[in-house]
């Protein structure tokens, strides 16, 4: 039942549309379903964790967080808005193939995990889902491990989707769509960054 719960608060994190989805689709569409699903499965680990840390209760490490939240989220504003600038200056490539020479695998997944990282505001919103479903700390491992499998079956989903209907976008499109996609990545760091003024 557990791992139910978990399964859906995973699916239900990762389902809305912000500036990791759209990362996520872009590399899809840029490189193949294959980076896409490994980008997301970085946000589902860094969820994973955060869930983890609230439910074992590691307050410290929680305080440590999110007394330091300004800092943290303004690396990841500004890794946010690097990302975003170079999603808005890369032409649509030849092939996947040719894409994944340019940036590794690890290269995808590890971004997105950063990414996702910084926002330790996170955690308290899995201290409050725990506290609600009054998940017990014996129950963690498979409560959390519930939320990666179902914020994963998303990124999966998500990337299966995009990566049927690559093949129907020409390339001259894909270049529209990336420059799209770094604007609206851009608008998401520079909210970011502004909401800690």
């Amino acid at each position: 039942m557990d791992l139910l719960k978990g399964l859906i608060i995973g699916f239900s994190i990762a389902a809305p549309v912000g500036p990791i989805g759209i990362l996520c689709i872009q590399r899809t569409l840029a490189q193949g379903r294959l980076f896409g699903f490994v980008s997301g499965l970085g946000a589902a680990t860094a969820d994973a964790i955060y869930g983890l840390v609230a439910g074992l209760g590691l307050t410290v490490f929680t305080h440590f967080l999110v007394e330091q939240q300004t800092w943290i989220r303004l690396i990841g504003g500004l890794f946010l808005a690097y990302l975003g600038i170079r999603t808005l200056m890369s032409g649509a490539s030849e092939a996947p193939a040719n894409a994944r020479r340019g940036e590794g695998i690890w290269g995808a997944y590890f971004s997105i995990l950063f990414l996702t990282f910084s926002n330790p505001m996170t955690i308290l919103s899995f201290a409050a889902i725990f506290s609600s479903f009054g998940i017990s700390h014996r129950s963690t491992f498979v409560f959390v491990g519930g939320v990666f499998i179902g914020s994963a079956l998303w990124w999966l989903f998500l990337s299966g989707f995009v990566g049927f209907v690559q093949h129907r976008i020409q390339r001259k499109y894909l270049t529209f769509v990336n420059r799209v996609s770094g604007m609206i990545i851009l608008v998401f760091a520079v909210g970011s960054l502004y909401s800690l003024l």
